[in-house]
């Protein structure tokens, strides 16, 4: 009766944060998780500032299209940083 009473109730509350699946832009397109130093690329896309950065380290092209970037420079998303932290403090 106890274990049953359990699975009800967790099947009525909303999902954790853990358990709800994160926005598609929260993703860094390197390391496939959620960021959170988000910086933005030449590419206009937004990534994990280390992922990107050991990118470019070896490599000037976008790790999205494979097109050359314009120039290296990373530039920090602080609108995306918030959103994320907004998503993960409910």
């Amino acid at each position: 009766m106890r274990q049953r009473w359990r699975r009800e109730r967790r099947r009525k509350r909303p999902p954790s944060v853990e358990e709800e699946e994160p926005p598609a832009d929260f993703i860094c397109p390197i390391t496939t998780e959620v960021m959170v130093d988000p910086v933005m690329a030449a590419d206009g896309h937004a990534y994990e500032r280390t992922a990107i950065e050991r990118w470019l380290a070896t490599k000037s092209t976008s790790p999205l299209t494979g097109e050359a970037l314009e120039f290296t420079r990373l530039f920090p998303s602080h609108i995306l940083r918030r959103q994320i932290r907004e998503w993960r403090g409910r």
